[in-house]
């Protein structure tokens, strides 16, 4: 996967002095062993002078996401320093005890030290991400490292991110439309370019030496869904176009993310429809939010960094009808039928999470466009049903007034044919229909969801906890109202 960070963990041990130096030494290593892949620093700090010279020593190791681990009770002042002065993500996770017969002798108050260290943590306003149980045995710790991982790519990421924009959201699309202050809280750079930019340099690819090995990799991926060939020259200029303006306007960034205009001027002028290569890009790491939606394509890219894995930005777009429900739902799979939706979008899906995926041209655009003839500008959707299998829906949002907010809830496609048209799924999510009705009208969420393919909802909550957002909503089990919800 390109275009996310490469995780390089280290691991620092910590040690009170009133402590034996050696139990919190002899415990990084256990740690150590059982995890495997992680730098070691030889340094225990018991000091600020040790906290420095630890700090410099995983640095010049390369090391870019940090666990301290508490071996003993630890130092509060120079063990929450090591997250300020290290400066990426680190992990607080502690020592528990090893045997009954060591109680006397070699108890570390681990336990005990972890309530100090998050209370440092707090006064210094050190942001660190502390697990849902910290305190474990070496191999309880490998696990929690496991999960660190993937938060700590996000937060990489996130921070080193330049998201591209071109064009101004479509009218009557102002759902897509929030303060991007609180974007450049959590250090997203952001670039916003008119779609005239995009067409000059989409015009000054015309002949393209590279564009027929693009057409030959999309003819290659395609194989019998290539319906529409003929607009495969088109649609290698525009990827070409899209991945050199990253490359010469990453600037100071790592990493980039695009949030696009593509309808409707978009077909007049380019004359296609972007889908398959915005599909092309999410598949390797690049999002591309459909519709100008910067908080979609951030959503999408914190997804891409925790799985791994290309995502999608669907519409929470229609109901499914309730004989579809009655024949191939009920009976089938635990689901009533406010617990389901149809997510859908033109086609911008990864082909890999298509049951099929086929080239054709968007229905409602040449409703509108060209609706007395054949699909011209508005052929280049990637579409076909979403594969069957777990997904996360989730989206990071702003307010109006600047806030940040977030949603995470868990679910899954089911295998029944949709009868669709566009890259669409019949999903299924636990009390949708109350979780549609008390989050996302409530809270005012729009239309655009992120779909990462997995259960990954554990991994996104700490991640949106650890960049600080305020309130992260989810899809509340029944005896769990909602502050919103009639109890009557």
């Amino acid at each position: 996967m390109q275009n996310i960070p490469e995780i390089k963990l280290g691991l620092i041990s910590v040690s009170r002095d009133c402590f034996p130096v050696t139990l919190s030494e002899k415990r990084r290593s256990a740690v150590a062993k059982a995890y495997g892949d992680i730098y070691t620093c030889d340094i225990t700090v018991e000091n600020e002078a040790d906290m420095s010279k630890a700090v410099a020593d995983v640095k010049a190791a390369g090391v870019n996401a940090l666990v301290v681990f508490l071996g003993n009770f630890g130092p509060e002042t120079p063990e929450v320093l090591l997250a300020k002065y290290f400066g990426g993500p680190t992990m607080y996770v502690a020592a528990a005890e090893d045997a009954a017969d060591q109680l006397m002798g070699g108890r570390g108050d681990a336990y005990c030290g972890m309530l100090n260290c998050s209370y440092n943590l707090g006064l210094r306003n050190i942001k660190a991400h502390i697990p849902q149980y910290p305190v474990g045995t070496p191999d309880d710790i490998k696990q929690m490292i496991d999960e660190f991982v993937p938060i700590a790519r996000a937060v990489i990421g996130v921070t080193n991110l330049k998201l591209i924009t071109f064009g101004p959201r479509p009218q009557d699309f102002l759902a897509c439309n929030a303060p991007i202050k609180p974007l450049f809280d959590l250090g997203v750079e952001i670039q916003e370019n008119s779609e005239l930019d995009l067409l000059v340099a989409f015009h000054n690819h015309k002949d393209d030496p590279r564009i027929p090995g693009v057409i030959a990799d999309m003819e290659q991926e395609l194989g019998d869904g290539n319906h529409m060939p003929g607009i495969l020259p088109k649609l290698a200029q525009y990827e070409l176009t899209l991945l050199d303006w990253a490359e010469e306007n990453k600037g100071s960034r790592s990493y980039v993310a695009f949030a696009n205009k593509c309808w409707p001027a978009f077909q007049t002028e380019f004359g296609f429809v972007p889908c398959y290569v915005n599909s092309r890009l999410a598949s390797r790491g690049i999002p591309v939010a459909c519709e100008t939606d910067i908080y979609g394509g951030l959503s999408e890219y914190i997804g891409t960094c925790v799985t791994g894995a290309g995502v999608t930005l669907l519409d929470i777009n229609n109901s499914v009808p309730a004989d579809m429900h009655a024949t191939e739902i009920q009976g089938n799979f635990d689901y009533t039928l406010t617990d389901t939706f149809m997510g859908f979008h033109c086609g911008n899906t990864p082909i890999c999470s298509l049951t099929k995926g086929e080239l054709k041209h968007q229905r409602i655009m040449h409703r509108l466009l060209e609706p007395n003839s054949e699909p011209d500008i508005t052929r280049g959707t990637l579409e076909g049903d979403i594969t069957p299998g777990e997904i996360t829906f989730y989206r990071l949002q702003s307010t109006a007034e600047g806030t940040l907010k977030a949603y995470i809830a868990q679910g899954e496609v089911l295998p029944v044919a949709t009868r669709s048209f566009g890259g669409i799924g019949v999903f299924a999510i636990p009390e949708m229909g109350r979780f549609y009705r008390h989050v996302l009208i409530a809270d005012r969420y729009p239309h655009h969801g992120a779909v990462a393919f997995g259960h990954v909802g554990r991994a996104l909550f700490d991640v949106f906890t650890f960049l600080g957002v305020p309130k992260i909503s989810y899809n509340q089990p029944k005896h769990l109202p909602f502050p919103t919800e009639n109890p009557f």
